[in-house]
């Protein structure tokens, strides 16, 4: 999966704020304060596109840009990527459970009790992570 940059980000936390499509132009305006060329945005929300992070659609002769999924299976991807890095995952990912609050942990424990079924799109790519 790919990391995105800052400005990568500040777009897709518009985009996954929205309740729909957004052009080039709301995003520009939602970023406010950060003084983008509009150019800059549509190169980005391009290279997003690109890089599958986006969906985008023809609107005579402007694109609408969708999240490709989620913001939670977007974090969760990251998580998982993370937790490829390690040479001994079990013992990453009982450093990660003893480092989560009560209430986090019951969340995973909630999780783990429902078989695995997950909310919220699964992974980024649609794909399972699920190793046969």
């Amino acid at each position: 999966m790919t990391r995105l940059g800052e400005l990568e980000r500040a777009v897709m936390d518009v985009l996954w704020d929205r309740s729909g499509p957004a052009t080039v132009r709301e995003v520009v305006d939602a970023l406010d304060g950060r003084d983008l060329a509009y150019t800059t945005v549509m190169t980005v929300l391009d290279r997003l596109a690109g890089k599958g992070m986006v969906e985008r659609e023809r609107h005579g002769r402007a694109w609408s840009y969708l999240p490709a999924a989620g913001r939670d299976a977007y974090i969760a991807q990251l998580m998982l990527d993370a937790l490829d890095l390690a040479g001994e995952r079990d013992a990453a990912l009982v450093r990660f459970a003893r480092s989560v609050t009560g209430d986090e942990a019951d969340v995973l424990r909630a999780a783990l009790e429902a078989g695995g079924t997950t909310t919220g799109g699964g992974t980024p790519s649609g794909k399972s992570r699920d190793k046969a």
